[in-house]
């Protein structure tokens, strides 16, 4: 009986794995295929012939004399200067991400902390403001944007993105806040520290699961941006997504595809860098913030 169990146990753990390797493959086949296809030329991995075309690279050889070509990334990097929206990408996720994660751990701390009323009342203000879609947001800042001359420039979409970005980073630290015993500051306070000597000695080394959980989903919300960074920057201060969309073209103007393609791997790869650098922080973080003890 005991061997059937094993078995079973066995052949059940098996099926688990597979179905962790199917979904694997799954979620990651649409970026390695848009990676392969990077390296080959718009014939072969845009082919309506055969799309066989875009493994055996059958025009790239004809085109480039090989069956792989960095032609793609050439003419997005350099020709197309996609270099100057990666440095604007990071300067804008950069100043969006200090800022917030400033005004959101002194804000969240001092909510935390408050036997007030009014700041169950500002958590719910700040909510409303998260759920409201970022264009309406982003319409109210382009007529004094417009008038002070201020659009077009990073300072503007780094605002905005603040503005946007700040109810959530509240929310999010509020909670591990929380979840931190407030002994912790009294004890401080006691040994003779200042309220703010507790806050930055004792209380955000405890934070920090916290606090880079709540750092990096501010920066992919700043990192992956369309609608304020289209909106509010001109085409010399375009960041990567709006400079991405722009080698597709228009009607009235011929983009190349293979410079978006290239682009497009060009800004996922960090993404996933990012993510697996930090997943035990980003776990942590979030199992930390979702267990009230």
């Amino acid at each position: 009986m005991s061997e059937l169990i094993h078995r079973r146990s066995k052949s059940f753990t098996a099926l688990i794995w597979l179905f962790v390797l199917f979904w694997i493959i799954l979620a990651g086949f649409p970026f390695l295929w848009t990676m392969w296809g990077s390296f080959k030329v718009q014939g072969d991995f845009f082919s309506k012939a055969d799309w066989a075309y875009a493994i055996s690279g059958l025009r790239t050889q004809i085109e480039t004399g090989s069956s792989f070509t960095g032609d793609g990334y050439h003419g997005a990097w350099i020709t197309k200067s996609f270099w100057q929206a990666a440095l604007n990408t990071m300067i804008v996720v950069v100043s969006v991400v200090i800022i917030s994660l400033t005004l959101g751990t002194l804000g969240g701390y001092a909510l935390a902390r408050s036997g007030k009323k009014y700041a169950f009342y500002l958590l719910m203000l700040a909510l409303v403001f998260r759920a409201m879609p970022h264009i309406t947001l982003v319409s109210g800042y382009l007529l004094p944007f417009f008038e002070w001359n201020l659009w077009g420039h990073l300072p503007t979409a780094i605002i905005v993105m603040v503005a946007i970005n700040q109810p959530f980073t509240l929310w999010m630290l509020h909670s591990f806040f929380l979840n931190i015993p407030k002994d912790l500051d009294e004890s401080a306070m006691v040994d003779g520290c200042t309220r703010f000597q507790a806050f930055r000695r004792v209380i955000v080394p405890v934070m920090w699961p916290g606090v880079i959980t709540t750092g990096l989903f501010s920066f992919l919300l700043a990192y992956n941006d369309f609608t304020v960074t289209a909106t509010l920057l001109n085409n010399s201060n375009q960041t990567m997504v709006p400079k991405i969309a722009s080698f597709l073209g228009t009607t009235q103007v011929e983009g190349n595809v293979m410079f978006a393609v290239a682009a497009v791997v060009s800004a996922t790869a960090p993404l996933f860098i990012l993510v697996m650098f930090f997943q035990r922080q980003i776990v942590s973080g979030l199992t930390a913030g979702a267990v009230k003890g």
